[in-house]
């Protein structure tokens, strides 16, 4: 009888054939920057990446004096060392002063040589004064491009590093004499969410780094691109643009080593309902070969994530895991979606919210739960982490279709 039940239990652990250990359905989610916390009238932005020793580090803008895109907004940081049950106080990474220091974009780089335990990169845009969002994209002042580092699991980070010149375009020369391009790029931001690095082929070793920028004349149209460092962030360069009307880019890279670019697409006067932008790149975002809209990812012109869902205990099945409020008007209805077959559908749709909800980020735990990061609205407005495992995401009906 020992025997059977052992056996039994073995059974009942190893789950689907081709699955990781099937676990009883679990979801649970709690408050991580609450509206009012720490002197910040607003959180918004989320960022989430897992480090080199298994902490989790959640990101966002700690907006001082009101929810408002301008003025001063810190990026801020809480750390949980035990897959998102607690978390550590808040404490800021990066700061411009009474101004904006915002748009987190962190990844971990687990391929430098010269840093063998993992070093992460954490991106993000510095307003170089006062400048209301309008006026940027007029042209009066420039939003640049920062980078600063941690090679102890973002417990301490390095002195900033202006990296503008090589990854934006502004033509600004009484702000800096570097900034003389011809492009006259304007509005310029990152992703905002995690980025990636490249782990296959002849990129391997890439930092890849959604963005968008102003294309000029038209102050309002934008198009999606990424910019990437092939040596660790020694030299940085641009790739081209996608199609006007993107923005708030989020990147996975395929199986086969392609990467899939996924865009909000922003169109505004259009009423025809929108969908998510998607591009291919076989050359690791220098160039696009394929751009099309995927009719199964509705778009409310906001931002979304994307994320291959991996764990050292994974077998070879494809997941790759998206969120966005799931619908064509206003932000609500936040959603998990899950693909088999490397973004090309979407089977599985999971409600994690239906009331309002806007921008989000993924990470998986060293405990193989997923960790939705995503902005709540309403009266205890912030951001939340909601943690659930593949189980609850399918409705214990993950599979891999025939």
């Amino acid at each position: 009888m020992i025997k059977f039940s052992a056996l039994l239990l073995l059974i009942i652990t190893i789950g689907h054939i081709g699955s990781v250990a099937q676990q009883v359905p679990y979801f649970s989610e709690d408050p991580i920057f609450l509206a009012g916390d720490n002197g910040y009238a607003c959180f918004r932005i989320p960022a989430i990446i897992k480090s080199p020793n298994g902490d989790i580090l959640a990101f966002c803008e700690g907006r001082q004096h009101s929810c408002s895109d301008d003025g001063k907004i810190d990026i801020v940081m809480k750390r949980s060392t035990d897959n998102g049950q607690t978390w550590t106080p808040l404490e800021v990474v990066a700061s411009n002063g009474n101004y904006l220091a915002g748009n987190p974009g962190p990844v971990l780089d687990t391929m430098d040589p010269d840093y063998p335990h993992g070093r992460i990169f954490l991106t993000y845009i510095k307003d170089n004064g006062y400048h209301e969002w309008r006026a940027i994209r007029k042209g009066k002042g420039v939003r640049e491009v920062m980078v600063t580092t941690s090679s102890d699991n973002g417990f301490t980070w390095s002195a900033p590093t202006n990296i503008t010149a090589q990854v934006h375009r502004p033509h600004e020369p009484a702000i800096n004499p570097d900034y003389t391009f011809a492009e006259d790029w304007r509005w310029y931001a990152i992703t905002p969410g995690h980025c990636l690095q490249l782990t296959q082929g002849k990129y391997a070793g890439r930092l890849v780094f959604p963005a968008n920028h102003s294309i000029e004349p038209h102050e309002s149209t934008t198009s999606s691109m990424v910019f990437y460092t092939d040596d660790h962030g020694k030299t940085w360069r641009v790739g081209t643009d996608l199609k006007p009307t993107t923005n708030e880019a989020t990147a996975v890279e395929l199986a086969n080593g392609n990467l899939m670019i996924n865009t909000r697409n922003w169109n505004p006067g259009n009423n025809e309902p929108l969908f998510r932008t998607v591009g291919i790149s076989n050359d690791g975002g220098q160039t696009w070969q394929e751009v099309y809209q995927d009719e199964e990812l509705p778009e409310s012109g906001c931002q979304a994530a994307i994320l291959r869902y991996s764990t050292t205990a994974e077998s070879d099945k494809s997941r790759i895991l998206f969120s966005n409020p799931a619908t064509h008007r206003g932000r609500h209805t936040m959603t998990v979606r899950l693909s088999y077959d490397e973004g090309e559908t979407w089977p599985i749709s999971k409600l994690i919210r239906s009331g309002g909800a806007a921008y989000s980020d993924m990470v998986v735990q060293d405990d193989g739960k997923v960790g939705l990061l995503y902005e709540l609205n309403g009266p205890r407005r912030g951001i939340y982490y909601a943690r659930f495992n593949l189980e609850w995401l399918t409705d214990e009906k993950d599979y891999l279709p025939d």
